[in-house]
Order: structure tokens, then sequence, then C-alpha cells
């Protein structure tokens, strides 16, 4: 393992034929950039300044909805543009915002319901605003369903890119290297990299050389 600038130079060496005096080697690079505390703190920042522009976008357009809805008589649906305001707030870092969205609509539907001008029967507003607390609801709810549903496939991809990638092992005790440094068993990495479990048994070749004075596998048992 040889360490350049930023760059580590991985040599797989495999064992050679045995009838080829040549060992061949196969060199792999990697760039990469490493993780310092400054380059998370710019990632944080980053990630609160979209969430600001998200959450004011939200705000702006949910204080617009709520001038319409009180500017249009009773009976129009006015509650249902607070949708949109919900399918915006997915796009923010923070998993919850389309709840706080979600609620915030709600209330400012309530609110036009006593603000808005006398208009329509009463059967017929009362069931407009509902359908509207349902619609918003429910997009809602999806909204946040399908955006957990993304996050565990992107963490499901991101541990089979691991698993298939190269990875340095000790040529001598099979262990393996994480991107910590650490070396670590390779059934350990493998569990903590996957869903899979070891359980550990003995193979007849090994059985042979540990145990000799014992027929583990009855090999020597005739039929």
């Amino acid at each position: 393992m040889l360490k350049t600038n930023n760059q580590y130079l991985t040599v797989v060496r495999p064992q050679a034929a045995v009838c080829s005096p040549a060992v061949m080697c196969t060199i792999t690079t990697y760039n990469y950039k490493p993780l310092t505390i400054s380059t998370l703190m710019e990632y944080l920042k980053k990630q609160e300044a979209s969430n600001r522009k998200i959450v004011t976008l939200c705000l702006v357009l949910s204080i617009a909805i709520f001038i319409i809805d009180t500017s249009i008589p009773l009976g129009v649906a006015g509650g249902v543009p607070y949708i949109l305001v919900v399918l915006i707030s997915l796009s923010s870092p923070r998993k919850n915002l389309p709840i706080y969205m979600a609620i915030g609509g709600s209330i400012l539907t309530v609110i036009g319901f006593y603000s808005s001008p006398s208009g329509g029967e009463l059967w017929k507003v009362l069931f407009n605003r509902s359908l509207a607390l349902f619609a918003i609801w429910t997009t809602a709810i999806l909204s946040v369903q399908m955006k957990n549903i993304q996050e565990e496939r992107e963490k499901t991809l991101l541990d089979l890119k691991i698993l298939s990638g190269l990875l340095p092992i000790c040529a001598s005790c099979k262990k393996i290297r994480d991107d910590k440094g650490y070396w670590n068993r390779i059934e350990s990495y493998i569990s903590n990299h996957s869903e899979a479990e070891f359980t550990h048994g003995i193979c007849p070749d090994c059985a042979k050389k540990l145990y000799s004075d014992i027929d583990l596998y009855n090999e020597n048992i005739s039929t």
C-alpha cells in the first residue's frame, strides 16, 4: 500500500503459476477527498442554507394561499393549494418538514373558514374544508413514507457498493482494512456492512489436520 498526494496505490499480487517465473501485479489508484472538520462544517452549512431557502419559500407561498383563500367566498376548497407547500418541503434535508407544513396548512385552512366571506351552503363548505384537510395530510404522510423508503434504498445501495469494491485484505491473516484504517476479521467486516451472519464449523480438510485421530465425517465407516 503506497500513499502519494491524496492517493493510495494498492498492489495486488496473485500467486504465480508453477510454470511461470514471473509474478503479475495489478495497480489500482484511488482518488478521494479526506474528510476533515472543515469539510464537514461546510457541508452542514450548505444543508442549513438550503433548508432556510425552502422554509422561506414555503412560508411565503402559504401566506399567499391564505390571502387568496380569505378573499374568495366560502364554498371553494381554498385549502387544497396547501398541498403544493407540502410537496415543495420534500426537497428539504429535514425529514419532518412536510409534517410541519401540513400542520401549518391545516391551521390556515381552519382560520380561512372563519375569515372568508360567506357564500355557499354550510354542508358544502364543511365538506370542501374537510376534503382539503384530508388531501393535505394524505400528501404529507405519503411524502414522508416515500422519503423514508428512499433513504433506506440509498443506504442499501451504499452497503452493496462497499461490498462490491476492492477490499484491502491481509495476505497472511486475511483481515480486512476498513476506511478508518483499522484491520478487522473478515467475519466482522462483512457482518457490519451487510445483513449476513456467520456460524462456524470445520471443513473436512481442516478436520483431518487438527483432529486426525477422530473421524468427524465418518469417512472410514464401511457401508
